[in-house]
């Protein structure tokens, strides 16, 4: 989830940049550049729980964990296409059934070759009910693994799954069967033994982790061998630290940098600074069955009247910045299935009060408004554009999951939040989540279920593209959602440094180089 970012106490300017820097060097010695020894620094601001990518849920791990692991699959986020990774070639039986055929030059580090039997045992033991992956979401859906070669493998689904194939990209690593029978999570936690381009080779758990180029990186690989010999990645919370030691080159990568921070670093001579936009989004849930549909939500012109109230540009100019855009639909543009062929609702303050004395409030109604996973300032803003309108917002910050079963149990009228689709880019984790008749759905509209319920279970593309928009315009016609903006990652980097943040918050180290 999105937390509000560390800020230093005051903005930027040239004396305190200054005093970081000689403070910086003061405290640590000559500068560590990286282009010379061919070493990429890097810092995290949250402290990494686990290299068992299964168990990991922070981001930071899991970016770690695409360094050190392959899986199947791989997807081109230029292009959406799926390559195959660890397999050679994929083919898709029935709806319920993918084959694998895998490379037979693939080694982990430790020098064992991989085979069927890692890929089944992996997908069976983290698929098992007693594994508990973290986010079961990635497994719930695969019955089981079956081998039918050294080098052959055939995964049976429990049930269609259109996103099989996302989850197989990059989100089920494989790991070798005897290591991890001998020491289990714990063991790969602390010392991971993956396929992956790079291998670690020292830690100092939630706190530095130096990783090296892995020579017998296997050839015919998607992502390629690693360009940059070692890696250095260290959790730093301070901002200021990672500012100050950007600049005088003791690191050559930080992200999610603030946009106020980010012009100044920008300003640095040795610093550049690069922005995506990635598949997290800001919306408002609107309830129409508040209070068994005695409540003013129950009313489309109330519902859409909340949707022209926020002036949506305004606070992403002022606020958010860099790539994030206004939202039109309940979904990020930049998954599959997503339109913004729907009713759209400018901002209009004078229409929107004129929609609610239509609907019989001519003075305006009064509600609470549960928010969670944003910075106070972004909830602020949108009850301020509510209030002009008459809309009067009470505003209840919450922790995410007291905050979503408030919403869940029918408890909350109106609700602010993220949401990440689990960096899928596929709006099956957007709208194909939230209007499904799953409990996060309080609308429960009868033309929308049937819709998402046949498109979550196809295999068909073109079929669950049609029902997707389908939905997405019923969805928008009676304004159960105030869609609001996507969300941006800013990193800030040695100039020197080509690398790539990419839409599902992942960033591709083993392709980055040096200029």
């Amino acid at each position: 989830m999105i937390q509000p970012n560390r800020r230093p106490s005051a903005l930027w300017a040239p004396a305190l940049v200054a005093g970081l820097v000689l403070g910086a060097v003061a405290a640590s010695g000559p500068a560590l550049a990286g282009k010379a020894d061919d070493t990429l620094n890097a810092a995290f601001s949250a402290e990494v729980t686990t290299l068992d990518s299964y168990k990991e849920s922070g981001r930071e791990g899991l970016v770690l964990a695409r360094l050190l692991y392959d899986s199947l699959l791989n997807k081109d986020m230029a292009t959406g296409e799926f390559k195959p990774e660890l397999a050679e070639s994929y083919k898709i039986v029935d709806d319920k059934t993918i084959d694998f055929k895998l490379r037979n030059n693939v080694k982990f580090h430790n020098g064992q070759p991989m085979t069927a039997d890692d890929v089944v045992y992996t997908l069976n033991l983290v698929s098992s009910k007693d594994y508990n992956a973290r986010y079961q979401i990635a497994v719930e859906w695969i019955d089981h693994a079956e081998k039918l070669g050294d080098y052959e493998v055939r995964l049976h689904m429990k049930r269609p799954n259109p996103l099989a194939l996302e989850m197989l990209a990059g989100n089920l690593p494989i790991y070798p069967k005897a290591y991890y029978e001998k020491v289990g999570s714990q063991g790969m936690s602390v010392k991971p033994v993956g396929a992956g381009p790079y291998k670690l080779v020292e830690m100092t758990p939630g706190t530095r982790y130096v990783l090296e180029r892995f020579e017998d990186y296997y050839a015919g690989s998607p992502k390629g061998a690693a360009k940059i010999k070692h890696m250095v990645v260290r959790v730093l919370p301070e901002s200021n630290t990672q500012y100050a030691e950007l600049v005088n080159g003791q690191l050559d990568w930080i992200w999610r940098v603030p946009p106020d921070d980010a012009r100044n670093l920008a300003r640095q001579k040795n610093v550049a600074v690069s922005n995506a936009q990635i598949m997290r989004f800001a919306y408002i849930s609107i309830n129409p069955n508040y209070k068994d549909g005695k409540s003013p939500l129950a009313d489309v012109r109330v519902r859409q009247a909340i949707n022209m109230a926020v002036d949506k540009g305004s606070i992403v100019k002022a606020l958010i910045g860099g790539a994030s855009q206004p939202m039109a639909a309940a979904c990020n543009p930049l998954q599959f299935g997503c339109t913004n062929d729907v009713k759209t609702y400018p901002f209009d303050t004078a229409k929107a009060k004129a929609l609610l004395a239509e609907a019989g409030y001519p003075d305006g109604i009064k509600l609470d408004l549960v928010f969670t996973s944003l910075p106070r300032i972004q909830a602020e803003a949108i009850a301020a554009n509510l209030g002009k309108a008459g809309i009067h917002v009470t505003l209840n910050e919450q922790q995410y999951a007291p905050g979503i079963s408030a919403w869940r149990e029918g408890r909350a009228p109106l609700l602010l939040t993220n949401w990440g689709s689990y960096g899928v880019g596929d709006v099956g984790l957007s709208v194909g989540q939230f209007f499904s008749g799953t409990g996060d759905d309080l609308a429960k509209d009868k033309d929308i279920i049937p819709l998402l319920q046949a498109a979550n279970t196809s295999m068909d593309r073109a079929k669950r593209q049609e029902n997707y928009k389908k939905a997405l315009q019923i969805i928008a016609d009676k304004a159960y959602w105030v869609p609001l903006w996507t969300y941006n990652v800013i990193t800030a980097h040695n100039k020197d440094l080509v690398v790539t943040q990419n839409a599902d918050e992942f960033v591709d180290f083993f392709r980055a180089h040096w200029k």
